[in-house]
């Protein structure tokens, strides 16, 4: 009934214990998640979580906010997006709240990975904190409306989505959205077509209502849906039903499948 958008099934917190993460999955009725890369270096664990577990897909690309890590070639993107359980190239995009100073090297990081998802035709995961109106402006130059993709961790404001669903991307939000002072975040998820809309954890970060403060994981998912329809009125299941379809149609076609 659910998918979990965006999440880091690699990192301990989760890792450690997968069994039992993906066993909480199954009984909250999330049926998928995607395991979202953010360096090259652990792509290869997210890599073998998506092929031991057939509800696990993966995405590869370099966070912004990883200045260490090796940097990505067009060339490379593209031939790890090749493996059959990539479904998307990110995190990438830019953050100007954790790192100050000359940021050019992001912008061409998040170019190289413009052009990969271009070149390989899957779609983009984009993730931008303080940093809008750059992020657009490198989107339409770069071409990011031929490929698309999702805004993920959505926090920006209606007229920020807008722009981007014009670019033909998807926005998603986590559970942020189910933050009592979330109040400019709620519209946005008021008026952003359900067509158009994902749900997504950002495990194991950002833990929604009632878990706000603990560890999170792609279980909980469900409470970010359960805001979605509290703030636009209509029932969890249409909810449920729009967002799978929605990472389905951007993701996967026709690949997706129910697990029992």
């Amino acid at each position: 009934m659910f998918i979990d958008s965006h999440c880091h099934l690699n990192f301990p917190e989760l890792a450690e214990n997968l069994d039992e993460v993906l066993a909480s999955m199954r009984r909250n009725d999330v049926t998928h998640a995607l395991c979202v890369g953010v360096n090259l270096e652990d792509f290869p664990q997210i890599q073998k979580i998506a092929e031991q577990h057939e509800q696990i897909y993966a995405s590869v690309g370099v966070h912004p906010d990883h200045e260490s890590s090796a940097e990505p070639t067009q060339e490379l993107l593209v031939k790890l997006a090749g493996h059959p359980k990539v479904v998307a190239i990110g995190e990438t995009g830019l953050d100007y709240f954790r790192l100050k100073g000359n940021l050019e090297w992001q912008r061409t990081r998040f170019c190289i990975h413009i052009r990969a998802a271009r070149e390989c035709g899957k779609p983009l995961i984009i993730h931008t904190r303080e940093a809008a109106q750059d992020t657009l402006r490198i989107m339409a130059e770069e071409g990011a409306d031929q490929i698309g993709g999702v805004m993920h961790c959505f926090t920006e404001s209606l007229d920020v989505a807008q722009a981007a669903l014009e670019m033909n991307f998807y926005i998603s939000f986590s559970g942020i959205v189910t933050f009592k002072n979330a109040t400019s975040l709620k519209e946005v998820a008021r008026h952003v077509p359900l067509e158009r809309i994902l749900i997504e954890t950002d495990a194991p970060y950002l833990a929604p209502v009632p878990f706000r403060g603990k560890l999170n994981q792609p279980a909980y998912v469900k409470h970010v849906a359960e805001e979605i329809a509290t703030l636009r009125g209509i029932p969890l299941a249409e909810v449920g039903q729009a967002t799978s379809e929605n990472f389905r149609r951007l993701f996967l076609g026709a690949r997706l499948q129910t697990v029992d």
